[in-house]
């Protein structure tokens, strides 16, 4: 009899792990799907359109907090967890409760379910959230397109609309965004690479996307999600780690899976740390990869069209979402952009959050004087705007990728803060020629 499964996940690496090992595989049946860290998922079903003829009804995503009645009322035999960016500590606490309620407990790993490409393949990924995975693809991007290589960027799922009409997805320009209704933390990833000229590729089918996107590629880069790993068999493998958060290269999953394979591995952020958390991180990539090139990078500051506005003035910081709340930061680029730019007073936004935004100060309790650009879905994005225009700030300091105030509106005057990546010793032109030469 087939083995009843039961799916932990957060619409992304859960429906890809489906995609690749379960769906058509009649030696399992997968119950359903269980939701974390995005909020309006539960509640919908995976599509029968994507699951296939096994599953003609689709399969039901239910909250995380449902899975011990799930296990026991339906005899799930194997949960297997499939989300990103969680401690060791986290993992295992899953895994208790899970072994606690009868079932068995499965990861699987990068080499169960990679796909293929007859293109090269080189992959971006990160130890944790926010540590400069974009600003590393747009500039892997923008020297492969100098080279002359046609770069199609495949972005990681994120899927927060009609699952089914997200099968595959191209990008290439802001209206193509517009069509597809992206959300605020869509747009975050896709927008930043449109501006520079890429295309990019998203969705839920990444067999599909890869097909689609081969037809028009040279080469494929893989843009990562959180610390997860990557969902393509990689020619390079690159992994960004942040020395802000020393040793957290070492407790995070997959992060440190991503770290253990990576061929080239980027120290970013080396012009905002301190030296000896920039050391910590180098023994930590020496000790569990020694085979690894390692590359020092700087990502820095810009506010655009400053010109005197931010000195003295009490400003809002507004940052980037997922590098705030999963991702334990307690601050991002426009926190140190209006110190540096001599900012009068940062405002403490917690006492005027309403809504979904309120619940994220509860959740995340680390936050104060940063307003995490929190959007995913038309709800949010309203309950964003509702909070920052409802603070008496004389100056809105926006770190997101994207320009936030062209799709919300504010009330008060806004500059964008912008960050880039910089190599101090240029490096990154030769290892992708080389990875070129091989394939």
């Amino acid at each position: 009899m087939a083995k009843k499964i039961l799916i932990m996940g957060a619409a992304g690496r859960d429906f890809h792990n489906f995609n690749v090992c379960y769906r058509g595989n009649a030696n399992y049946e997968v119950v359903a799907f269980t939701a974390f860290q995005i909020p309006d998922i539960a509640g919908r079903k995976y599509p029968a359109s994507l699951a296939g003829d096994m599953y003609p009804d689709g399969i039901p995503i239910f909250e995380e907090c449902e899975m011990p009645r799930l296990i026991k009322e339906f005899n799930i035999e194997e949960v297997v967890f499939a989300y990103s960016d969680v401690s060791f500590n986290t993992v295992m606490e899953k895994c208790s409760l899970v072994l606690a309620c009868g079932a068995d407990f499965k990861l699987l790993s990068g080499e169960h379910t990679v796909i293929k490409s007859n293109k090269p393949v080189i992959s971006v990924c990160a130890v944790r959230t926010g540590c400069g995975k974009s600003q590393t693809s747009r500039k892997i991007a923008s020297i492969l397109k100098e080279m002359g290589q046609k770069v199609v960027v495949i972005r990681h799922p994120m899927p927060y609309g009609d699952i089914e009409k997200q099968t595959w997805q191209r990008f290439a320009s802001i209206e193509d965004m517009k069509k597809h209704k992206c959300t605020i933390e869509e747009m975050e990833e896709y927008e930043p690479h449109i501006s520079e000229g890429h295309v990019v590729y998203a969705g839920v089918d990444y067999g599909k996307i890869l097909e689609e996107a081969e037809k028009e590629a040279d080469v494929i880069l893989w843009d990562g999600g959180n610390n997860d790993l990557s969902f393509y068999k990689s020619d390079i493998h690159i992994v960004v780690t942040d020395p802000l958060r020393p040793g957290h290269e070492e407790i995070y999953h997959p992060g440190t899976t991503n770290l253990r394979m990576a061929d080239v591995v980027i120290i970013n952020k080396v012009d905002s740390a301190k030296a000896e958390d920039i050391e910590k991180v180098r023994a930590n990539i020496i000790r569990l990869n020694p085979n690894a090139r390692i590359i020092e990078t700087e990502s820095p500051v810009v506010i655009k069209n400053e010109n005197g506005q931010v000195k003295g003035k009490k400003v809002l910081v507004v940052e980037d979402g997922p590098t705030l709340t999963h991702g334990d930061m307690g601050y991002g680029a426009a926190y140190v952009a209006a110190k540096a730019y001599g900012a009068g007073e940062i405002l403490d936004p917690r006492s005027y959050a309403v809504g979904s935004i309120n619940g994220v100060y509860k959740k995340y309790n680390h936050l104060q004087w940063i307003l995490p650009a929190m959007g995913y879905g038309a709800k949010q994005m309203s309950e964003l705007q509702e909070t920052i225009n409802a603070i008496p700030a004389d100056l809105v300091l926006v770190g997101t990728p994207i320009d936030l105030a062209s799709h919300i509106s504010f009330n008060k005057p806004s500059l964008r803060v912008t960050y880039s990546l910089k190599e101090k010793i240029p490096a990154l032109k030769d290892i992708l020629s080389g990875v070129l030469q091989k394939v």
